[in-house]
């Protein structure tokens, strides 16, 4: 696979709140209308950080398409089946008990194939935060049942990336709309083409226009589950 090697041009991961100042400030810097609108109306972003490794991999792959409730429900049986919920536990597990727990078939072979590679060490998922948010992807995207959206997902709220960028993100295009005025709302091409001023802090643009998105329309959460599932 090669050797991982950090991108001269990258962030530092956002890890705390001085790490989220330092972004906010320099995207302060090229956009400073559009960021203080945001933080007017949203707030200052949350960390809001999930589990690194194969565990924050499996919540994202158990929210793919369903509500937050029951993703939740249904990572809750999981994690009590298998303690601790690591790659080597889901490989022994029977298909009986991943499918008691609430996964379908095509989520119980994408976590297989993900355990798989973490413990053969084909995915080593921690050093995923030191390669550009592209590459990093292409990494997790090459898994089954592993898509664009899945993959920056886990990058930005697993690994605190700076640069991730979820795309088709329903609740990112909606509150771009709002927040740009734009007539319609931008698909995932056109939005991907906004996003590139906020380089290398895309991730933090994100959590700003999922907090303006909450705080205009009343919902709760930070977009997971508004992706496109995959």
């Amino acid at each position: 696979m090669g050797e991982m090697t950090q991108d001269p041009r990258a962030a530092a991961a956002i890890d705390g709140e001085g790490d989220l100042d330092r972004a906010l400030a320099a995207l302060a810097e090229r956009d400073p209308g559009l960021v203080a609108h945001l933080v007017a109306v949203g707030g200052r972003p949350p960390l809001r950080r999930r589990a690194p490794g194969f565990e924050g991999l499996a919540a994202l792959v158990v929210s793919q398409q369903v509500s937050t409730a029951s993703a939740a429900a249904i990572f809750g049986r999981l994690r009590a089946a298998l303690d601790p919920l690591d790659a080597p536990a889901l490989l022994r597990a029977d298909d009986a008990v991943l499918r008691a727990a609430g996964l379908s078939t095509g989520k119980v072979l994408t976590l297989r194939a993900a355990a798989a590679a973490v413990a053969e060490g084909r995915l080593a998922l921690d050093a995923l935060a030191a390669l550009p948010a592209e590459a990093a992807a292409a990494r997790l995207t090459a898994l089954r049942g592993i898509g664009p959206w899945t993959a920056q997902l886990y990058l930005l709220s697993c690994l605190g990336h700076a640069d991730a960028w979820p795309p088709g993100d329903v609740a990112l295009e909606e509150a771009a709309r709002l927040a740009l005025k734009l007539d319609a709302r931008p698909d995932r091409a056109a939005l991907a083409a906004i996003a590139e001023r906020w380089r290398p802090y895309r991730a933090v643009a994100a959590r700003l226009l999922w907090s303006y998105y909450r705080a205009v329309k009343g919902r709760s959460g930070l977009g997971i589950g508004l992706g496109d599932g995959g």
